[in-house]
């Protein structure tokens, strides 16, 4: 390819995705892993206490509900405002949108979530968090940009180091 033309959409990695801005670098597997682990720990112990406090530690609906639908509220919070997460923030990461910007709108980190509220789904629920898991995982590790399948899905996002 000629460097005499501007890069194609896509070229780098799915639809929308650009060079990485200022020369930042993808952020692997297994930063990113770790950033969800601390996240998830937050999430927990804030889950937690909310449950607690209503006094429903023994509904697994309502402990479903919370698991799924506070972890999506706050991972787009944070990365619509933010561009990360405190986890993410923490280990030198940030959230961008599709074709370089600075963070993801509300839609494409919506998307790009959506699979944290799984554990909503009565039964089946906790199963299918674990697909999709291991499908987004399989796809960054797999990917040169190390975009997984959610990141495609919300139009090209992408993890980078700060």
């Amino acid at each position: 390819m000629s460097s005499d033309y501007p890069p194609q959409s896509g070229q780098y990695g799915y639809p929308g995705s650009y060079p990485p801005p200022g020369g930042a670098q993808p952020g692997g597997l297994g930063v990113r892993f770790a950033a969800r682990f601390i996240d998830g720990l937050i999430v927990g112990i804030v889950g937690s206490i909310i449950v607690f406090a209503i006094g429903a530690t023994s509904n697994v609906w309502i402990t479903g509900l919370f698991t799924g639908a506070l972890s999506f509220i706050y991972y787009v919070a944070f990365e619509v405002t933010q561009g990360w997460t405190p986890g993410k923030k923490l280990l030198g990461l940030r959230v961008h949108g599709p074709v370089g910007a600075p963070k993801p709108t509300a839609a494409q980190s919506a998307i790009r979530n959506s699979w944290t509220l799984l554990p909503i789904i009565p039964f089946i629920g906790g199963l299918l968090g674990v697909v999709a898991i291991v499908v987004i995982a399989v796809t960054i590790n797999s990917s040169p940009t190390k975009q997984g399948k959610h990141d495609e899905l919300a139009g090209g996002t992408q993890v980078l180091k700060a």
